[in-house]
């Protein structure tokens, strides 16, 4: 997959800009704060449905206009897609394919990119929401419906948890909420489906994270991925390791187990206390935890590998072809060793987006087409 031309309207700090991308290696050069990761957190957007830097879309809406328009074309080997999405300040976004309106969870369908970006220390790094996102972004680019069973799983855990709340406000007990099985039932349902699509990620990436994560750092760590999970009787978003363990009943007798047992804690709380929102991603290398007991140039190497394993699992399960490769801001932060090893592996790919405050952090195979930025303004290498 190439994104040919990209087109933006109200985006960030862009009033409009309009750029062109060529096959192989791209780079957006510009000082801090001139724009340039704006440009490649509108592509990822189309793809992951989400930006790498913020929560909500508000911000993504520039200053004083009510929605943002990102504009892709797409080629996918002799076709072209375009993707128009208008991302509202209040409502939902709209989303349109070739000029026909379609839900917005449909674009992932046409776009697949991985990015990698400072930020993605934190997944290493980071509380166990950050890995439950990284995880769950790749989980919508491999299955694109997975968007609406997450969105689905995540109005019923709100629905659940309100639920809870008002009963622990009214001192009521758990057998006099009837309702509260009906939403146990759903809540079953939909988040066993995601528990068993990050369980087959895991299992799909190790061999990708070992030898991308060897290519990097230059060793084998033996760098692991697994899940601490909630319906095993711990809390992993609290930092009970005990939810690691595996038991042989299935996964939604568990999950329904899991919530008997926790129910007067729950309602204590007023939280929902078991289900995928409560699970984290175990990283270790070396046999330990990456998080608490990895050097800065581990975490950075198991970062990148979790990133460039996505982007061989997409390259080899998915029909659009290669998905674009986006390193944003990384090779600053990178010893010389890791840089090379890095653009070698990234040169492989059909299309690389590399963003950078100086253009000579970039190794040289990867500056064949280098575009500046400069204040929300777009201009090629070779323009006056």
């Amino acid at each position: 997959m190439i994104v040919e031309q990209l087109g933006l309207k109200d985006f960030r700090n862009y009033a409009a800009a309009d750029v062109s991308l060529s096959t192989g290696a791209n780079v957006f050069v510009g000082r801090n704060g001139q724009g340039k990761t704006n440009l490649v957190e509108a592509v990822a957007y189309l793809a992951t449905l989400g930006s790498h830097r913020v929560s909500s879309d508000a911000p993504l809406v520039r200053d004083g206009t009510d929605a943002a328009i990102v504009r892709a074309r797409l080629a996918h080997g002799e076709r072209s897609v375009l993707l128009e999405l208008q991302l509202n300040r209040q409502g939902a976004n709209k989303a349109r394919v070739n000029g026909v309106n379609v839900r917005t969870s449909e674009l992932p369908r046409y776009a697949q990119v991985v990015l990698f970006a400072p930020e993605d220390l934190q997944i290493v790094r980071g509380d166990p929401s950050a890995r439950r996102r990284f995880a769950d972004q790749l989980i919508v680019q491999r299955t694109p419906r997975m968007a609406a069973v997450l969105g689905d799983y995540d109005r019923v855990l709100r629905q659940r948890s309100a639920l809870l709340k008002s009963a622990r406000a009214r001192g009521l007990r758990g057998d006099a909420l009837s309702t509260l099985d009906v939403w146990d039932d759903k809540l079953i349902t939909l988040g066993t489906e995601v528990i068993e699509a990050r369980l087959a990620l895991a299992s799909d990436l190790s061999l990708p994270v070992a030898r991308a994560y060897a290519a990097i750092a230059g060793a084998d760590h033996e760098p692991r991925l697994s899940w601490a999970l909630s319906v095993g009787g711990g809390d992993p978003e609290e930092g009970d390791s005990a939810a690691a363990g595996r038991s042989s009943a299935p996964l939604g007798e568990q999950f329904r187990a899991a919530l008997a047992a926790r129910r007067s804690a729950e309602l204590e709380r007023g939280l929902t206390l078991v289900g995928p929102h409560r699970d984290d991603l175990v990283l270790e290398v070396r046999g330990l935890p990456v998080k608490g007991y990895a050097s800065h140039g581990e975490s950075w190497s198991v970062a990148l590998a979790l990133r460039l394993a996505s982007a061989e699992l997409l390259r080899a399960e998915s029909r659009l072809g290669d998905p674009v490769l986006i390193l944003d801001d990384v090779f600053a932060e990178l010893d010389a060793g890791r840089r090379s090893r890095l653009a070698e592996l990234a040169g492989g790919y059909e299309q690389v987006i590399v963003t950078s405050a100086v253009e000579e952090d970039v190794p040289d195979a990867l500056r064949a087409h280098v575009v500046r930025v400069e204040a929300g303004r777009i201009r090629e290498s070779d323009d006056d």
